[in-house]
């Protein structure tokens, strides 16, 4: 019979385990924080905020500005919106230290999958906000300023315009991370690619409601939503199917030793058995 767990390594476990959280988190902190310094300097000039508001300065009419309807909001709007920003430049930094927290409780292969898929979740996410930033947003707000009925100023308050604009920003993220979600599934045997391909109908219908629900009343920022992500849908069925194939051959081949994975996986289920008979004695 497998020995019980003496309770004090357990606490010293625990113990090493949260000292573990506090550092990451701290170092989180920190790493924002240093960010966040960094970039209020230009608060004072408005480079921040001049960046994130020029797709809807571009197309108002001449002279028309942004107004703000709170007494504050001149003051905390920027530091808002620096700090959002701090966050963001700091995604990539945030997510290694999430993986290095994790890690050492992972098998190799799944040390060798995570990785790979974080670098391509940040990579993924940047170019969702980089796709709406630079086609989303001008087209879009284009639309809202030539819609405007004939006598009606366009003054929009620069709070309610951050939020709309990281909600968006936050939307197109996650809308592009698609193709991991898709392969991560495939990979670890949930879906089968071929089955995701037969439900391509659904997936279309599927992203246009995401797409309504996310984006603003107009015709434009649904269409740009929708598309990619239908789009990242088919690329993520595709290296599905790639890695279920390669898998397959490989399976069929009989001619090939034992993976790492496979030996692995054989000795954690030897385990089991074991522990089951030591238990029955």
């Amino acid at each position: 019979m497998a020995e019980p767990e003496d309770p004090q390594t357990a606490e010293g476990s625990l113990i090493s385990h949260l000292l573990e959280l506090r550092d990451r988190l701290l170092y989180s902190v920190i790493a924002i924080a240093v960010v966040f310094g960094v970039l209020m300097a230009f608060v004072g000039s408005g480079e921040v905020y001049t960046l994130v508001a020029k797709p809807l300065m571009d197309v108002l009419p001449p002279g028309a500005n942004m107004v703000a309807t709170e007494v504050a909001s001149p003051f905390l709007t920027p530091i808002k919106l620096t700090l959002a920003v701090a966050l963001v430049l700091t995604i990539p930094f945030l997510l290694y230290q999430l993986w290095a927290f994790v890690a050492p409780g992972l098998y190799k292969h799944e040390r060798r999958l995570v990785l790979p898929l974080l670098i391509s979740s940040t990579v993924l996410f940047y170019s969702g906000m980089a796709f709406a930033y630079f086609v989303v947003f001008p087209m879009a707000f284009g639309f809202f300023v030539k819609a405007l009925p004939p006598g009606v100023t366009m003054m929009t308050d620069i709070r309610q315009y951050l939020d709309f604009v990281f909600s968006m920003f936050f939307a197109f993220g996650i809308a592009f991370e698609v193709p991991v979600a898709v392969v991560l599934l495939a990979r670890m045997g949930v879906i089968n690619p071929d089955t995701l391909a037969q439900k391509r109908p659904y997936m279309i219908l599927v992203a246009f409601i995401v797409a309504a629900v996310l984006t603003p009343p107009d015709v434009f920022s649904q269409f740009f939503l929708a598309v990619p992500m239908i789009i990242l849908y088919e690329i993520g069925v595709f290296f599905a199917r790639r890695m279920k194939r390669a898998a397959d051959a490989a399976v069929n081949s009989g001619r090939r030793d034992m993976t790492e994975d496979e030996v692995e996986a054989e000795f954690r289920k030897n385990e089991k058995v074991l522990d089951k008979k030591d238990g029955a004695e």
